[in-house]
Order: structure tokens, then C-alpha cells, then sequence
């Protein structure tokens, strides 16, 4: 035994020193063999928390809206944010603002890790793309440049973990009086997938790729153009030693997480009552013209955008707008000041000019 603990305390060391060598010749500008990996590596952990942190901290108000977004129109329970929350805790309790909050944070720790990881690898390949055909290799990004490399890590991440997304609309929807219940993440695919097929854990895809482009698309290129405007402009003394202060970087990430969810948010109606259709028994489902109550199907996202206008009203693809805005800013915001945060812990230097 005592032999075993001297090896794991040499190999402990061995690791320590091994990473130390590998900073030294990073800054120094030599690339050791593992660098690039150990950066990657802690980079997708920074995502991953970021990700997680930002949507435990706002789930009651994710819940409300998506109850909002997908409940029948004949049969309403939710009138409002206010009135919405405290329907939940008197009919749920305290259980009831968090439901689903376990399989968001499993759907989102990878999705954010993999979006953020995405977005800069995206950066670096478009980067040196348009370096090299301007022929100018002191060239940054655009704002429409980063709009496309938020994009593209926007659908990359969102396609990896659509199905955990869809399912989890669906454990959030369902309520103890639900007919028919869902036990968990794992229960629900393998459910979905022996009662409906494999297409239907990627029912709500389309509208979730089209609003990928202008949701994740400006988020990062909102943040990104706000921090370089404020750290070139420095105006009213926000910026010190070219370094934004945690508030300011609140602020633009609350700037950028308005601005995307807006023009994004009737794409993720439609997305939600898509992912309903089929579902047995549902709890809170989408339901037909006033005249016939039952489930209404949708064809397509076209189909489905056109009969949500028809019987409920231009309106309905606004729903739950309120408690998404009051979410979704603070959300945002903590995300990206919290990847950064972890960053700086970690030690993960990227720099998008290399």
C-alpha cells in the first residue's frame, strides 16, 4: 500500500510539472504536444459550466414559458408571469418551479460546451479564411463574420443534443395530474422512440436550425462587437487597462440575449408546439379551431405557423414572451461572464488573431 501511494504522489507530481512545462512553452510561444488538447479540453469545461450555472439560476421562469408557449387555448391555467409562478407553487410546490431543471442542465452542459468550443474553432477557420483572401493578415472579424461563426456553432450544437431538447420540452409540460407520465430523461427517448420512431425526437428541427441564426448568430455578434467597441472607444471610463469589468460584460451579453431572442422567439414557439404533436395523452398540448378539441396535427413548420395564426391569432406566436425576456437576459449574461470567469480559473488563453 505504501508503495502504491508513493507512485500515485510521483505521478501526481509528475503531472504537476509536466503542465507547468507545457504553460512555460506555451508562453513562450512553443506548442508542446498536449497544450493544444489541455486547452480544448478546458475550454469545453468552461462552456459546460457556464451552460449549466446560467439556466439553473433562471429555471422557473424556462418552465412558465414553455407552459405558456404550448398550453390548450380552451383550457387556460397560466395568465401571466407573476400569476403563472404562483399557480405552480401552489399546485406543485417549490418541486415544481425546477421540473426539468435536471435534464436542461444535462441537455445544455454539452450543448454550451459544444457551442462555445464550436464558435471559436469557427472563428479561427473563417479568421484565416478572410485573412487570406484579402491578403491582409492583420484583419479581424466582422460583425457579419462573427454572425456566421455564431451561427454555425449555434446548429452544431443545437443538432448534437436536439433530442435531449426534445424530451425535456416534454418532462417540463407534463404535470402530476398528467395521464400518462414520463419518469425521467432516459425513460422518455426510449419511450419516444418505441411509441412515435426515431424521427420524432427531431420533430420542432427545422425551426430550431432557422432560429439558430439570428438567436446564437447575434448573441456573439453582439457581445463581441460591444466588447471591442467599448474597449477601443473606452467611453465613460467603463474600460480599465483593457479590461471589461464583470457589470460591463453583464450588460452586453443582456444586450446581445435581447436582441437575438426577440426576432428568434415565434421560430421557438412553433419548435415547442411541433415537439407536442404525438405525444398521447399529453398534458398541455396545442388543441384545434374552438370547435373540435382535439390534438391538433401539424404537417410541417409552415403548416404549423399557419394554423397557430389561424385559430389562436397573430399573437400566439409571442406567447410566454414576457417571462422569456426576463429569462432569458440574465441567462445570457451570466453564461458568457461565467465562461469567461471559468477561463481565467483554468488558465485557457484564446486569442482569436493567432
Amino acid at each position: 500500500m505504501a508503495s502504491e501511494d508513493v507512485k500515485r504522489s510521483e505521478s501526481a507530481v509528475s503531472t504537476i510539472v509536466n503542465l507547468a512545462e507545457e504553460a512555460k512553452l506555451a508562453r513562450e510561444g512553443v506548442k508542446a504536444p498536449s497544450y493544444a488538447m489541455l486547452s480544448i479540453f478546458k475550454s469545453l469545461v468552461a462552456g459546460g459550466v457556464a451552460g449549466g450555472v446560467s439556466r439553473t439560476a433562471v429555471a422557473p421562469l424556462e418552465r412558465l414559458k414553455i407552459l405558456l408557449q404550448v398550453q390548450n387555448p380552451h383550457s387556460i391555467k397560466y395568465n401571466g408571469t407573476i400569476q403563472g409562478l404562483k399557480y405552480i407553487w401552489r399546485t406543485e410546490g417549490f418541486r415544481g418551479l425546477f421540473k426539468g431543471n435536471g435534464t436542461n442542465c444535462a441537455r445544455i452542459v454539452p450543448n454550451s460546451a459544444v457551442k462555445f468550443f464550436s464558435y471559436e474553432q469557427a472563428s479561427r477557420g473563417i479568421l484565416y479564411a478572410y485573412r487570406e483572401q484579402t491578403g491582409n493578415q492583420d484583419a479581424q472579424l466582422t460583425p457579419l463574420l462573427r454572425l456566421g461563426a455564431g451561427a454555425c456553432a449555434g446548429i452544431i450544437a443545437m443538432s448534437a443534443t436536439y433530442p435531449m431538447d426534445m424530451v425535456r420540452g416534454r418532462l417540463t409540460v407534463q404535470t402530476d395530474k398528467s395521464p400518462y407520465q414520463y419518469r425521467g430523461i432516459f425513460h422518455a427517448l426510449s419511450t419516444v422512440l418505441r411509441e412515435e420512431g426515431p424521427r420524432a425526437l427531431y420533430k420542432g428541427w427545422l425551426p430550431s436550425v432557422i432560429g439558430v441564426i439570428p438567436y446564437v448568430g447575434l448573441n456573439f455578434a453582439v457581445y463581441e462587437s460591444l466588447k471591442d467597441w467599448l474597449i477601443k472607444r473606452r467611453p465613460f471610463g467603463l474600460v480599465e487597462d483593457s479590461e471589461l469589468s464583470v457589470t460591463t460584460r453583464l450588460a452586453c451579453g443582456a444586450a446581445a440575449g435581447t436582441v437575438g431572442q426577440t426576432i428568434a422567439y415565434p421560430l421557438d414557439v412553433i419548435r415547442r408546439r411541433m415537439q407536442m404533436v404525438g405525444w398521447n395523452n399529453a398534458a398541455s398540448v396545442v388543441t384545434g379551431d374552438g370547435r373540435s378539441k382535439a390534438a391538433l396535427e401539424y404537417t410541417g413548420m409552415i403548416d404549423a405557423f399557419r394554423k397557430t395564426v389561424r385559430y389562436e391569432g397573430f399573437r400566439a406566436l409571442y406567447k410566454g414572451l414576457v417571462p422569456n425576456s426576463v429569462k432569458v437576459v440574465p441567462s445570457i449574461a451570466i453564461a458568457f461572464v461565467s465562461y469567461e470567469m471559468v477561463k481565467d480559473v483554468l488558465g485557457v488563453e484564446i486569442r482569436i488573431s493567432d
